[in-house]
């Protein structure tokens, strides 16, 4: 074997990479699991427990210590389905989007409209917009809301003055009703963009609400920020600090005789306080020290510090920009930067401006911000801006519309996180002109740039910026700049949306489920471990480290990639196992071959792992074919499992072929005995010799038959779906006493007849229930019937008084457009598969034959989904997780046709002087791959038929859906796919000599 030493560094190399990348895992679980036995079942303290353990270093290797907190961030965090959540309820203000398609009018009337309707809508089923027209009314009977609405930018919508009440309701509804589909689409591109797999994300049905729920989320504070944003990007001119300093003296001073006169018509005594107004920070923090050194016991302290307060009350929160001069005295600093204000104490300064007195005396072409971020986190200290209104409509110089890109870098000179921005063409120009005009001022100018009132850099222009790329740089984490980008170019929301209501949430299989799933995937592998040694005795046993060694390298590297592990993941898992033993088997059936034509152990080796090697490339070849089509049009769940599956099909391949090949290599070198089969197993089907081809118009007339009784079912029954493509009515609900999730689960199904998403919502007392039942059915008579039902299903809980907290309906977590890409993907997929056998094969007959098999697998899966929902005793629901089985069967459909395939390409050419039939070589083929066909199914099958019996109900239709669709894919490459293939050579009859003279006559030019 050449390059073994390569290999086996190779081999340590991922190893060593995977066991670092997982090890993050094992050490987050081990502080959870302490975090669990401290706090003995109270959640307050689990949670104190972790917070506190956020900056230990927990993770010790000697030469580096990680935090809590970083491994979390590194962990192989499971999804929504497995383990739960953060879930957050996010509400868009229509408010103020009626308000800015109105340009922000100042009228008394409007504005207490927009509030009257903003209180009524927390309790009326009324839509936004209607209650804001009521209002208005109410107010001003015999006002015209076109007064407001007629403007240049809704006259592209034929809003006049002369539009009616009517008309501009309307065009409000349109525009608040698109406003919140392109909010859900925005904050779904944050979210996909944001790291986590399998997010779900739903609008809350005639509401201006949308559900989110994210998996594995630790950072709450960071999900806040990206959710929140409304991505409104502008760029600011700003003030030098020496001509602001003026204004904020003349603060300080009307603040401190605002205190006074206050202070003084409150008292009833008189007091005698020094005041002394001047001298700015200085004065102030000589007056702080002096009151220090005079006082000699904390009450004189306390006096003094609030002495100090009223006569400079912004001054002893605000730091001015002060520093030092060439001879060490204090003087005014540069730049945009006009003071410095702890945390704690930014509340108070907007008080202080937003009041009455100060705001008057604040010119109109003075605008204050903050930053983002704190200087330093040890400092806690923010900076506040002065930047300046300009133009027309007083605002920024340039907004953020212009921005054609955005994405996360570093700054080489400083290697600091910083974003990259790309400015379209018009905002190339202007930005030229921007940045020559501050940088030909003297002082230089900066230029703030705001994201959401909030400046998260005022870079000095150095030099005119000709080609419109620029940076934002700050204190900022690689984080924050992925973020920051991926904000600018989501877009920014039509209208600000804010979190009303957030909650951790328990898993959706629910803990016993989980369990159930894992222990029987547990029990299904190690009877696949245990076959392979029982049939292929060591060789079985060489087999099986390489399938352990395949699902260590995918976790490891799902792992590294930051990847959310969930069922739809799991089911990928599943399926590389199947195709990392399959890959083994047609290995092992090559090499009984060659030991058959009597080679020795070395040769036969060498040459079964040489011929096997096509027909293992060109099955793993066309499964990852379908794994990358469904990674680039896949969402959600699909994504999630293309992801596993590509994974899995390039360690499979590197295990299968470079780890058995090495442990035979070692093996031979230590003269040990190989086996690949025992005396009772080395014959096995191994001289079959069924009639495939002879009785395919039986196979034909039976697929046709279930084909036909699918597609009419499946337009006639239909399905059952389940929330994730319906939607339906969700339910908080607080017991008084912890309650078990699957007893709640088992009641309210039963009651409902069809299967509800139940889960923990916040607290183990507290559940969210979302079901289907009646989501046609819109009316209030079926939402009391509805809860009626679900009271019925509750009330089943013995000694557990209950309350429905809240209600509401929401739409399906799987969007359309979600459904749609699925359909494309698959249809695609199978495209995709045949053109590639078409250049493989280089027969059009493989292809068409190919295409038909995946056709006849997903129909007749689909069907009986269709025809056995509500007869078999669990449920046929059809969910996101149905997508992942029947991906899952497609894709080993293709792998188990690809090899069959290969073996009649292989025949056609070994028989090509021979007067046999393509039917007789084509049944031979069959045959003779017919022993790998059916240990490659057995061994998936066992691993689905204990996740069948054992895996739990909640489940159970997610595996049976894959196994039978195994059985199915096994069934259309031996009696479907193949046979077919014979019929389009032509007449059956033809000799293989015969055909091959026909191929080569049509090759040769015509004589004349």
């Amino acid at each position: 074997m050449q390059g073994k030493g390569l290999i086996n560094f190779f081999v340590i190399l991922i190893s060593i990479a995977c066991l670092y990348s997982l090890s993050f895992t094992f050490v987050t679980r081990k502080v959870e699991r302490d975090a669990v036995a401290f706090a003995k079942g109270d959640p307050v303290k689990e949670r104190a427990y972790l917070d506190s353990m956020a900056t230990v270093d927990v993770y010790n290797l000697g030469f580096a210590k990680f935090s809590y907190q970083y491994c979390k961030e590194r962990e192989l965090a499971l999804g929504l389905d497995l383990k739960g959540g953060m879930n957050v309820t996010m509400e868009i203000s229509l408010k103020e989007l009626i308000s800015n398609l109105a340009d922000n009018p100042k009228d008394e009337n409007f504005q207490k409209a927009l509030d009257n309707a903003e209180a009524r809508s927390k309790e009326s089923q009324k839509d936004f917009v209607s209650l804001f027209g009521e209002e208005f009314k109410k107010l001003n009977p015999n006002g015209k809301l076109a007064t407001f609405f007629a403007n240049k930018d809704n006259a592209v919508n034929n809003i006049t003055s002369n539009s009616s009440d009517g008309d501009i309701i309307a065009f409000l509804q349109k525009e608040s009703g698109s406003a919140i589909d392109r909010s859900f689409n925005i904050l779904r591109t944050r979210i996909d963009k944001f790291g986590v797999t399998s997010p779900n994300i739903q609008r809350q049905q005639g509401t201006n609400r949308i559900l989110i729920e994210l998996p594995g989320v630790s950072d709450e504070d960071r999900v806040r920020k990206l959710l929140q944003g409304s991505a409104k990007l502008e760029f600011w001119e700003t003030y030098d600090n020496a001509e602001i300093f003026p204004l904020l003296e003349n603060v300080n001073r009307t603040l401190a005789s605002t205190l006074k006169t206050s202070q003084a018509s409150a008292s009833t005594t008189d007091t005698t306080a020094k005041d002394s107004t001047s001298g700015g920070r200085l004065a102030s923090l000589s007056g702080n020290k002096a009151a220090g050194t005079d006082s000699t016991t904390k009450d004189s302290s306390a006096v003094a510090l609030e002495q100090a307060r009223n006569q400079n009350p912004l001054f002893a929160v605000l730091s001015p920009n002060i520093g030092q001069g060439p001879q060490g005295q204090q003087m005014l600093g540069q730049g945009p930067v006009i003071g410095y204000v702890l945390q704690k104490d930014t509340a108070l300064v907007n008080s202080y401006f937003n009041s009455a007195e100060i705001k008057s005396i604040i010119p109109g072409n003075v605008k204050l911000l903050w930053s983002v971020k704190p200087v330093s986190k040890e400092s806690k200290m923010f900076q506040l801006f002065a930047v300046k209104p300009t133009g027309l409509n007083a605002g920024p110089v340039l907004t953020g519309n212009v921005i054609a890109d955005a994405r996360a870098d570093v700054d080489q000179r400083t290697n600091n996180p910083q974003v990259e921005m790309v400015m379209n063409s018009e905002g190339a120009r202007e930005w030229r002109k921007i940045s020559a005009a501050a940088a030909a001022t003297n002082p230089k100018k900066a230029i703030a740039i705001v994201l959401d009132n909030t400046v998260y850099s005022a870079p000095t222009v150095q030099d005119e910026i000709p080609n419109g790329v620029s940076s934002i740089t700050g204190n900022f984490t690689f984080e924050d700049t992925q973020d920051l980008a991926n904000v600018l170019k989501a877009g920014r929301l039509p209208a600000p949306a804010k979190i009303v209501e957030e909650a951790i949430v328990g898993p959706t299989l629910g803990q016993a489920a989980i369990d159930a799933g894992i222990n029987s995937s547990v029990i299904g592998l190690i009877v696949v471990l245990i076959f392979m040694i029982f049939y292929y005795n060591r060789a079985g046993l060489v087999a099986n480290i390489a399938v352990i060694f395949n699902v260590f390298f995918i976790m490891g590297i799902l792992a590294s990639l930051g990847a959310v592990l969930t069922l739809p993941g799991i089911a990928g898992i599943v399926l590389t196992m199947g195709t990392a033993v399959d890959a083994n088997v047609l290995i092992y059936e090559r090499i009984r071959e060659e030991f058959a034509l009597g080679k020795g152990i070395r040769q036969a080796i060498s040459d079964g792992y040489k011929h096997a090697m096509p027909s293992i490339l060109d099955s793993q070849l066309t499964t990852f074919l379908v794994g990358i089509i469904l990674y680039i049009f896949g969402t959600g769940p699909i994504l999630g499992f293309a992801t596993t599956l590509m994974i899995g099909i390039i360690t499979s391949l590197f295990t299968a072929i470079f780890i058995t090949r090495i442990i035979f290599e070692w093996m031979i070198k230590k003269d040990m005995k190989i086996s690949v089969s025992y005396p009772w197993s080395e014959n096995t089907l191994k001289n079959a010799n069924f009639g495939f081809t002879k009785n395919r118009k039986k196979f034909y007339g039976l697929s046709i038959a279930l084909v036909v009784i699918s597609l009419i079912s499946v337009f006639t029954k239909g399905f059952s779906l389940g929330v994730d493509f319906s939607g339906g009515r969700t339910y908080t609900v607080k017991y008084e006493n912890a309650v078990n999730l699957e007893e709640v689960r088992g009641h309210v199904n039963a009651t409902f007849g069809v299967n509800s998403e139940v889960k923990t919502f916040g607290g183990d007392n507290q559940l969210r229930v979302t079901t289907p039942y009646l989501i046609d059915q819109t009316d209030d008579a079926a939402d009391k019937q509805v809860l009626d039902k679900l009271n019925e299903g509750l009330a089943k809980v013995q000694n557990n008084p209950y309350q429905i907290v809240s209600s509401q309906k929401v739409g399906p977590t799987i969007a359309n457009d979600i459904k749609v890409s699925a359909i494309y993907s698959v249809i695609f997929s199978i495209i995709v598969i045949a053109l590639y056998i078409l250049i493989r094969f280089r027969k059009w007959q493989y292809s068409v034959s190919a295409a038909i098999s995946l056709a006849h697998d997903a129909i007749i899966l689909l069907g009986i989904f269709s025809v056995f929902d509500g007869i078999l005793p669990f449920s046929l629901d059809l969910d996101q997780h149905f997508i992942a089985a029947i991906l899952t069967v497609l894709a080993y459909s293709i792998n188990d046709t690809v090899v069959v395939f290969d073996r009649i390409r292989e025949y056609l050419k070994e028989h090509r002087a021979k007067n046999e039939s393509i039917s007789h070589v084509v049944n031979t083929a069959i045959n003779k791959t017919l022993s790998r066909t059916i240990i490659t199914s057995l061994t998936v099958i066992f691993v689905m038929a204990v996740l069948f019996v054992f895996g739990g109900e909640v489940i159970r239709g997610f595996s049976f859906a894959i196994l039978i669709g195994i059985i199915l894919g096994t069934y259309s490459s031996i009696f479907l796919a193949a046979p077919i293939f014979a019929d389009l050579q032509g007449d059956n009859e033809t000799s293989v000599k015969e055909l091959s003279a026909k191929e080569k006559g049509n090759l040769n030019p015509v004589k004349a």
